[in-house]
């Protein structure tokens, strides 16, 4: 017997039993679909991190201080000093106090998040206005109560009206609303288009905590993006005593601190996928050992006609092969389907189409289907011919 009749053969068993043959190939299905999906989420959404953390540009240094200590606080004054001292290395310094705080505008409210820093934040940050202005420097020299706002806080609060001009409550205190922010994520709540920036010396006195634990530099070009480091290391443990109370990290770092939890993400999702198509494998082994004591005559028969070993076990190796192979392309669709309309279609994250993923999927679940059919195949291939014609 050919392999091309081995093939028709066993599309035909597949073809007979269609309900057993599409349970058999859930598992595959659901472990394919499921990979695909949740690596295509995991890519999309390390892609929209690595393009916004791009975005700001290669002269950009984050630093976030842990240290504990009111009298080794770090302040708007000792930055702005440090950076005019460092102006060779150091263009810009944007410092970040950020706070959940609630916003009244009438009889409208909503807790949102607050963000206190100066002019250079628009800079840094990419965060510009589409009418009105940003902070400017003379908010913060004379903490002037101005707020910029997004458009998701502006529709809440003004109800489709120009907020521009209009007055507002934060934690109670009143603010004028100076400008509204380019939205960036359809006016969507938690996201950057949910907050309110302000003046940040402001903001230190309106918040209960309202230290500097964050801040931004922009160093002149990438080429003194070292030097500038360099240079806020020995600042701050100077200031601190001690390098552990603080990080600073340029975007190069976090991009390869990003990459590392992405890889460790790709591992967990591997395994996580790995005993899904095993499962399906298992499901696959038991279905077939039934299909072998269902056809246990049909084989005494083949066998009394001529048919050797080998002929059997192609057989069965060919339909658990087909069946997990159908599941692959299946569950690939699906993934497809996934990705297009719902990661993509519900704007969840950016839609990413992986074909290194989807061919590791389709040929583990070939593997799978090797591997759990290698033993029902044996068992019909050692099948007695005799004891097979008596079966009833």
């Amino acid at each position: 017997m050919g392999f091309f009749q081995a093939y028709k053969m066993a599309l035909k068993s597949i073809a007979s039993n269609k309900i057993r043959s599409f349970l058999t190939m859930l598992g595959v299905i659901i472990g394919v679909g499921s990979v695909i999906t949740a690596v295509a989420f995991a890519q999309g959404s390390t892609k929209s991190i690595t393009d916004s953390i791009e975005g700001l540009g290669s002269n950009i240094i984050s630093i976030n201080i842990t240290g504990r200590g009111s009298n080794r606080n770090i302040t708007y004054d000792e930055l702005k000093t440090f950076g005019e001292e460092n102006s060779s290395e150091i263009s810009m310094i944007a410092p970040v106090v950020s706070n959940s705080m609630t916003a009244k505008s009438g009889t409208l409210s909503r807790q949102t998040t607050v963000i206190g820093t100066n002019e250079e934040y628009e800079y840094i940050k990419s965060r510009h206005v589409q009418s009105g202005r940003f902070i400017l420097s003379f908010d913060n020299d004379y903490m002037l109560k101005t707020a910029v706002i997004g458009t998701a806080v502006a529709n809440d609060l003004f109800e489709g009206q120009n907020p521009i001009g209009q007055q507002m409550k934060i934690n109670g205190q009143m603010f004028k609303v100076v400008g509204l922010l380019q939205e960036i994520d359809g006016s969507q709540d938690s996201s950057d288009d949910d907050q309110i920036i302000i003046p940040v010396t402001v903001a230190q006195r309106l918040s209960r905590n309202g230290i500097i634990r964050t801040f931004t530099v922009q160093a002149v070009d990438s080429a003194t993006v070292d030097p500038a480091m360099t240079k806020l290391t020995e600042y701050l443990t100077q200031k601190y005593g001690d390098t552990n109370s603080f990080r600073v990290m340029n975007q190069a770092q976090v991009l390869s601190t990003l990459n590392s939890i992405t890889d460790t993400l790709m591992i967990v999702l591997g395994g996580i996928a790995a005993i899904s198509l095993v499962v399906g494998g298992i499901g696959i082994m038991n279905i077939m050992l039934v299909s072998v004591t269902e056809r246990t005559r049909e084989i005494g028969i083949r066998k009394a006609i001529g048919a050797k070993r080998k002929n059997i076990m192609v057989q069965f190796l060919i339909e658990a092969i087909m069946i997990t192979g159908i599941g692959g392309v299946t569950g690939i669709l699906i993934g497809l389907f996934c990705i297009r309309f719902i990661i993509g279609g519900l704007n969840i994250t950016t839609p990413v189409y992986s074909p290194f993923w989807m061919m590791l999927s389709f040929g583990i679940s070939l593997g799978v289907g090797i591997i759990f059919g290698m033993f029902p195949a044996y068992k019909a291939a050692r099948l007695n011919p005799i004891e097979a014609l008596r079966f009833e």
